[in-house]
């Protein structure tokens, strides 16, 4: 079995009473801090999906407020607003939902780990780092340097143990979630498909030409390489069959997540959703209109369609004997 889908361990945190699981964080002291990573479980696991927001924390640390320069309505502009609250009956068809509680100007697990910018640091970094990456260069690294419209987040630099510190407590409990759900469906299931739930600004759904409707909707599955294409050519037909304008894989092909965990010939496929924010949000007050409701139904609709899904079409082809 591929290391990336091997089972991580057993314990997955302590569990609510309604079904979901928390990732705690642990303080320098190694004491249990509020959790930073959310599993919410169906009854009963009756799909070979799963559904993931990894943007959409809005849990903003005191400490962290205190060492940006910008207030927390700045930083709430790199937020996939409420995209969450899009995809919380995921449970009710069958099929867990994980969430990031953090947010995404702290640390940005669709980045890969070494997704560093020296130059953020006062000291040498301990670990290694790709500082070519193109999204570190514009500052959009794992530890972001700026916010969404492009401001500075921090007055100066930082210490190098504050990325190491973010990354153990944040970006390895969501990661090791995501491999666990992952190993879980594909050995319950023979396969697993993941929906990587995302937003884009009102400008990224821009129309291709001067006059053409603005994309509604952009389907990510790096070009057939992290998705089967029958899944992807399901949800583009659920959403165009109720009026929205889609897009495959322009102007957002799928990031990090996508390229690491999307392998279609080993049974696990990812697929990432990006949501034209005017259709639901405020993006200047970052606050849901009313258009909020009608969309969460459409989504509803979606997901609804995707629990007929049969794992059959998702695992892996078997080869001849």
């Amino acid at each position: 079995m591929n290391e990336r889908f091997s089972d991580p361990g057993k314990d997955r945190g302590p569990r609510r009473a309604d079904g979901a699981s928390e990732k705690p964080a642990n303080d320098e002291r190694g004491e249990a801090a509020r959790p930073v990573v959310e599993v919410v479980e169906p009854a009963s696991r009756t799909s070979p999906l799963i559904y993931a927001s990894p943007h959409s924390g809005r849990r903003y640390a005191p400490e962290f407020l205190a060492m940006s320069r910008l207030d927390r309505h700045a930083l709430r502009q790199s937020e996939d607003g409420y995209v969450d609250l899009m995809f919380d009956e995921a449970p009710r068809y069958g099929a867990p939902f994980l969430r990031a509680l953090f947010p995404r100007a702290y640390v940005d697990v669709n980045r890969a780990r070494d997704e560093l910018d020296p130059r953020m640091f006062v000291d040498p970094a301990s670990e290694e780092t790709d500082p070519k990456s193109h999204r570190v260069r514009a500052g959009l690294g794992v530890i972001p340097r700026i916010v969404a419209d492009g401001h500075d987040i921090y007055a100066r630099k930082l210490k190098f143990f504050e990325a190491r510190r973010r990354l153990a407590a944040c970006y390895d409990p969501y990661h090791e979630a995501l491999s666990k759900l992952i190993f879980e469906t594909r050995e319950r299931f023979g396969c697993a498909a993941l929906i990587d739930c995302h937003s884009m600004p009102s400008v990224g759904g821009a129309p291709f030409r001067r006059g053409d409707r603005p994309i509604d909707f952009v389907l990510g599955d790096r070009y057939g390489s992290s998705c089967a294409s029958g899944l992807t050519a399901l949800v583009e037909h659920a959403l165009t069959r109720m009026g929205y304008l889609v897009s495959r894989n322009t102007p957002y092909a799928g990031g990090h997540v996508a390229a690491t965990y999307g392998r279609p010939e080993q049974g696990v496929h990812v697929l990432q959703i990006e949501i034209n924010r005017a259709l639901y949000l405020d993006e200047k007050r970052m606050a849901r209109h009313g258009g909020f409701a009608g969309l969460r139904e459409t989504i509803i609709d979606m997901m609804r369609t995707l629990s007929d899904v049969s794992p059959y079409f998702l695992r892996p082809a078997q080869a001849a004997e």
